[in-house]
């Protein structure tokens, strides 16, 4: 046999790959070693829902190509000449002749179609049955193409629309990324009605959302009606048509998947394709979100007889796959040696040799090729690379820049940080290649391990490499974020190796260390401040995997954009998001190093001032500036001259008084959620509230997001003054049992201590603030309600409820009776009204429970005091306590 070539067994049968190190993707250098072992590890998933399809294969026999060099497709439906004789098939007759198509019964079929190069698998919405005879579709197919203007996030809220036409069909539907621009939505059918039946009923469907949503959706296929709207594609439904297979790879640019999702993923505003990586993950995770489209959970069981004329299927009984990773000999080994992973591998190994997994929270990614941890695909999902630099508080501070080369991250430490001057040269000295995913990377190393300290993101985002000369020369423009420390302007870097300036060093070790040493310099040629980021980034201001943390400057250098007195007031700009806490207690405090405020029972918001006007913006980015209007009174409580020099950002909580002027959450739920000045001003009457102002994040255009806690505290204060609705409230520093016992005394809802050393860390939960309860709250998602009894019969009687779990999907937690009046109920029924759906949004709610509930969309958020979490995460002796508008579903975690 060819030393090019390797036999593998999968289950029972013995297969021949070759050509393993063939690049199948050159974007990003995957092999077919690794597709193959893709299908491998993806079968036990994918083969149930292409199981008794006809498949038909578009193949790249030498890869995909380049965006400017295409590699040639060929579409395939008859089955290969070449094909063993074990591959289950069955014929189809057309007007042209009788066409013989493989079925991928069994992973041997998916493993032999990649290694004949089959990128993509498509297949019909209908199976054939045991006889080898066609039957009726098994489910409805939509497919969601948006136009040009239009992307994944409006066909996201097509999507969205669709489910709720199709709940009032009576049908589940289960969404899927397509792995091209749309999203595919599945319904499972019971296979009475034929294909010409379902594609009519597609039609109406797609006219129906048509018609009431003309600006956004359009089903008719001419390209002239699609701009700017999502093309609802029904016509796949035809007997003759096919859809990408889920789980199947794509012939693209990058190898993205047609990938199923959560509804969860589909309402996530930061919804994108998946590519392999992430698939596999998930899978690994037992993350299968439309498996109950599989042949096995269909209600028809498999068989073992022939699929067709001819045909030999020994298929066994019972789920694909698991099986197969033991069994197989070479599929894993066909990327080992031979994948151009390894050459990462070798990159990697001084990296590997100075972590220990166990023992730092660094991520440390195995030595196998072709297995890169996830996490750094999601900072990858554009074309362009990645930059990154960290602030890395190690026994000596320095910031480590890093630009992606290679498969790598090609990194170097300089001690006094990027320059943001021309004219200014910086040692950087470079260190060992990181792995990609060490671009997503923030937290604490411990003290006694390599590079002991905390690590912060200080800037991230997309680099265009202009020059790359190994070992001597590298010039790279980087394009970070509006808030990170470059200033949110492209920056062109130069990194200028210092070459013989070593060569004079008496030892082995000074000349290794003057061969490690660099000259960074950012060059008087920069680009244009409006410059684009490298096509498809996420460059400045994007929601990337790194997004809310920059600390705007390094030490020594000005601020790029601060603003001067006198000059014209900046705009509001973008919010900064709000650093979160970690639950905890007494114990996980060192007194020392700790102060402490009184935890305020209200909505958190962020305070954003420029001259003349104030923008308030909660947790999850909405506006509630019109919601309190009394809390103008910030623009009067901060001096002129600071707000002239740029503007000022402040953290708070807004929160309403009781009679003995303690925070009341059930009676700021009177101002929650409203906007109509005359709504306002009626409940204003009723309720005022005050803002709790404990964190300046921004003063005078000048970030104080790495200025420490203490520091900031004592900036608050010089910038704020009280007002009547604005509060600059007290913090202790040194005794948790003190501010315990207050909280208690004062019947607050418990303390926040915050770590005195510690940065600000936008969008985080982060263990330098922990927050210690007096009573325990949790926030639910509610799912449904049940009739209530007696005084409250004909009206809502309990709230069922449900936390998202472990695997991240929502799970039942109890229902809550308590804490509502009257006049809470009936809010609480006009809010529920235009939610109901048929079918339940979590599948384990008890027959008791179930028996007579009316189901909602899972999309309201509420918070409730309780007794005790049961052993199976059930609620014991809730007490509502309010809906909670500032926070969003896809939020809502056990508080533990």
């Amino acid at each position: 046999m060819s030393p090019r070539e390797q036999k593998v067994e999968i289950e029972g049968r013995t297969l021949r790959v070759s050509h393993l190190d063939k690049v199948m993707y050159p974007s990003t250098g995957t092999t077919k070693g690794e597709v193959i072992d893709y299908y491998r590890r993806v079968a036990e998933v994918m083969v149930p829902q292409a199981e008794r399809r006809p498949a038909t294969r578009k193949r790249w026999v030498d890869g995909v190509g380049t965006a400017k060099k295409p590699g040639k497709v060929f579409f395939r439906k008859d089955l290969e000449d070449s094909a063993p004789d074990w591959v289950p098939r069955a014929d189809i007759d057309h007007h042209e002749g009788t066409s013989t198509y493989p079925l991928i019964d069994e992973p041997a079929v998916l493993i032999w179609l990649a290694q004949l190069a089959a990128l993509e698998i498509h297949t019909p919405q209908w199976r054939f049955d045991a006889d080898g005879e066609p039957v009726n579709p098994d489910r409805l197919v939509l497919d969601l193409d948006p136009g040009e203007g239009a992307g994944l996030g409006e066909c996201a809220q097509v999507a969205l629309w669709c489910r709720e036409l199709l709940e009032e069909m009576g049908l589940d539907s289960f969404p899927v990324t397509s792995g091209s621009k749309g999203i595919h939505l599945y319904a499972p059918l019971d296979g009475s009605a034929t294909a010409d039946e379902v594609a009519k009923v597609a039609h109406r469907l797609a006219r129906a959302l048509e018609e009431e949503h003309p600006d956004h959706v359009v089903s008719d296929m001419k390209k002239a009606l699609r701009r700017g709207k999502v093309l609802v594609d029904w016509s796949q439904n035809n007997g003759h048509k096919t859809t990408v297979c889920p789980y199947s790879l794509r012939g693209r640019e990058r190898p993205t998947v047609s990938a199923p999702r959560t509804w969860e993923e589909i309402e996530d505003s930061g919804l994108e394709q998946l590519e392999l990586e992430d698939v596999l993950a998930r899978i690994e995770d037992g993350t299968d979100p439309i498996s109950p489209l599989g042949f096995a959970q269909n209600g028809r069981a498999r068989t073992a007889s022939g699929a067709g004329k001819g045909t030999k299927n020994s298929k066994k009984e019972g789920k694909t796959g698991k099986k197969g990773k033991k069994d197989e000999k070479g599929a894993t080994g066909a990327t080992s040696g031979a994948s151009s992973a390894d050459t990462v591998s070798d990159r990697l190994s001084t990296y590997r040799s100075k972590r220990d997994a166990e023992r730092t929270p660094e991520p440390v990614p195995v030595a196998s090729a072709g297995d890169p941890a996830d996490a750094a695909q999601e900072a990858l999902d554009s074309d362009a690379p990645m930059f990154v630099i960290q602030e890395h508080h190690a026994s000596s501070l320095h910031w480590d820049f890093r630009l992606e080369h290679e498969g790598v991250l090609v990194s170097w430490a300089v001690p006094k940080g990027p320059p943001l001057e021309e004219d200014v040269n910086r040692l950087a000295v470079q260190t060992e290649d990181h792995p990609l995913e060490y671009g997503t990377f923030e937290g604490t190393i411990p003290k006694d391990e390599y590079g002991g300290g905390e690590v912060l993101l200080w800037d991230s985002g997309t680099v265009e490499i202009e020059k790359w000369r190994e070992g001597k020369e590298v010039i790279a423009v980087c394009h970070g974020r509006e808030d990170g420390g470059l200033g949110g302007v492209p920056r062109r870097f130069a990194l200028i190796h210092t070459g013989g300036m070593g060569r004079g060093a008496k030892s082995a070790a000074a000349k290794k260390k003057a061969s490690s040493d660099w000259l960074l310099h950012l060059m008087k040629d920069q680009p244009d401040e409006d410059a684009a980021a490298p096509e498809g980034s996420t460059s400045a201001g994007g929601t990337d995997a790194a997004s809310g943390a920059g600390s705007g400057t390094a030490p020594g250098d000005s601020a790029p954009g601060d603003a001067a007195p006198g000059d014209a007031a900046p705009d509001l700009g973008e919010p900064i998001r709000p650093m979160l806490a970690t639950l905890g207690s007494r114990g996980d405090i060192d007194e020392d190093e700790w102060a402490f405020e009184m935890k305020w029972d209200g909505v958190r918001v962020i305070a954003t001032l420029v001259p003349g006007e104030l923008r308030l913006t909660s947790r999850g980015g909405k506006d509630m500036t019109p919601t309190f209007p009394e809390l103008t009174e910030l623009l009067e409580a901060i001096a002129p001259d600071t707000l002239q020099a740029g503007r000022v950002v402040l953290d708070g909580e807004v929160v309403a008084l009781d009679a003995q002027d303690r925070p009341s959450f059930s009676r700021l739920q009177q101002r929650l959620g409203l906007t109509r000045e005359r709504d306002v001003e009626r409940a204003r009457e009723r309720t005022e509230v005050h803002l709790m102002v404990f964190d300046l994040l921004e003063a005078g255009g000048r970030s104080l997001l790495r200025t420490p806690y203490r520091e900031r505290r004592d900036a608050l204060f010089e910038t704020v003054d009280a007002s009547e609705h604005v509060s600059l409230p007290h913090a202790d520093h040194g005794d948790v049992g003190h501010a315990i016992a207050l909280s208690q005394d004062l019947q607050l809802e418990g303390v926040m201590a915050k770590k005195e050393s510690g940065v600000y860390q936008p969008g985080r939960r982060a263990r330098t603030w922990i927050k210690i309860k007096n009573s325990r709250h949790q926030e639910v998602v509610v799912v449904g309600w049940r009739e209530g009894h007696g005084a409250r019969a004909g009206g809502i009687g309990s709230l069922l409820l449900a936390v998202a779990g472990e695997d991240g999907a929502l799970h039942y937690a109890g229902r809550v009776g308590t804490g509502f009046s009257d006049r809470d109920l009936e809010a609480v029924a006009d809010r529920l009204r235009s939610r109901t759906r048929k079918t339940p949004p979590v599948d384990d709610v008890p027959a008791a429970d179930a028996r007579d509930a009316q189901w909602v969309r899972a999309d309201l958020v509420g918070e409730v005091k309780y007794a005790e979490r049961t052993e199976d995460d059930r609620l014991r002796q809730p007490v509502w306590r309010g809906w909670r508008p500032d926070k969003s579903a896809d939020e809502v975690r056990w508080e533990t």
